[in-house]
């Protein structure tokens, strides 16, 4: 849909509330265009990595894109093309084979996002939904945006920590000097791990490594680049080589990293309540067995946040749908 679609059919459903003041009504217009705006991908980047940060009233960016799959890629490569996470894709096409996808198959491109509930400033990342969000500063007179990347994170007995951090140092070619504990892990299968790994294609961190305030941590690039947007890393945050490379030079050394566990998010877009269901944390299933009431709560919580006073009503079975998909798009689920 375009720009201009997407403004007639806001155009015609203000008109059918004949209750409103035609000067009221123009305000909306202009602040539903200017939103709308903020869902399209800045012209010159690839596949909706990069867009205008929305006013703070508005959370969702992006848009669902589709594509076709061909005989001579998977569907990680496509994964890949559009900048998005093998979960993240699997979760989206669930009837197409990761693998060996059929010949003209429709492939959902998920580049549609709810922003995570945390201060938009330096980065956030949502690690149930294995995606990072950077707010970089703008300079005077410029819109600010939001640039968004997949992730490979902790797995469940090497646990990505939570809470608030920040970049302290920065290092290109790194090398890499596995623990005690992780030598041990290797050594169990086998594979023998020398005390330090020089830079070069064997070296896991890759070309390009931003060390956290947590001890120990690093959001960093990878030689095993399809193990992004999985629980794959003894805790660490993986990026794809072409992303972390980019990232390296935009990120400042003390930019703030706040780290946040949102399986269940929800936003605002153009007045219409969105919710956006990711499988929880493989430790927390048993926090989410209720996830249909996490859900509303989070929910509540949004329409509370808000401070729109006016009466919200929702689609009971929209919410129903996302919370047992858990697709990771957003869902409209305001009527």
């Amino acid at each position: 849909m375009t720009i201009r679609q997407s403004y007639l059919n806001i155009r015609i459903l203000a008109r059918s509330g004949a209750s409103k003041k035609d000067n009221r009504i123009t305000l909306i217009m202009r602040q539903y265009f200017l939103v709308l705006l903020c869902t399209l991908p800045i012209a010159g980047n690839t596949a909706a990595v990069t867009l205008m940060l929305p006013p703070a009233d508005v959370d969702v960016v992006g848009q669902v894109e589709y594509t076709h799959a061909s005989r001579e890629e998977t569907l990680l490569d496509i994964a890949r093309r559009y900048d998005i996470g093998q979960d993240e894709i699997l979760l989206a096409n669930p009837n197409v084979d990761r693998w060996l996808p059929e010949d003209g198959d429709r492939v959902v491109i998920p580049n549609r996002y709810i922003l995570p509930r945390a201060e938009r400033e330096g980065i956030v990342i949502n690690l149930p939904e294995m995606r990072m969000y950077y707010y970089p500063k703008a300079a005077r007179g410029e819109r600010r945006l939001v640039i968004t990347h997949p992730l490979g994170v902790g797995r469940m007995d090497w646990v990505t920590p939570l809470g608030k951090s920040r970049i302290v140092a920065k290092n290109k070619d790194p090398s890499w000097r596995p623990t005690e504990s992780v030598k041990a892990e290797h050594a169990r299968e086998g594979d023998i791990l020398p005390d330090v790994v020089p830079p070069g294609p064997d070296n896991p961190l890759g070309r390009y490594a931003m060390r956290l305030g947590f001890p120990g941590y690093l959001i960093h690039s990878t030689n095993k680049p399809y193990g992004v947007g999985m629980r794959v890393s003894h805790g660490c945050i993986r990026m794809l080589p072409e992303d972390m490379e980019r990232l390296f030079d935009l990120v400042p050394v003390g930019t703030e990293v706040q780290i946040v566990n949102q399986p269940i998010k929800v936003g605002w877009l153009a007045g219409a309540l969105f919710i956006e269901v990711h499988p929880p944390m493989d430790e927390d299933r048993g926090k989410y067995q209720d996830i249909i009431n996490a859900a509303f709560n989070s929910i509540a919580d949004a329409i509370a946040g808000s401070g729109n006073e006016q009466h919200v009503a929702l689609s009971g079975s929209a919410i129903k749908a996302a919370v047992e998909e858990q697709s990771g798009i957003p869902v409209m689920i305001s009527k």
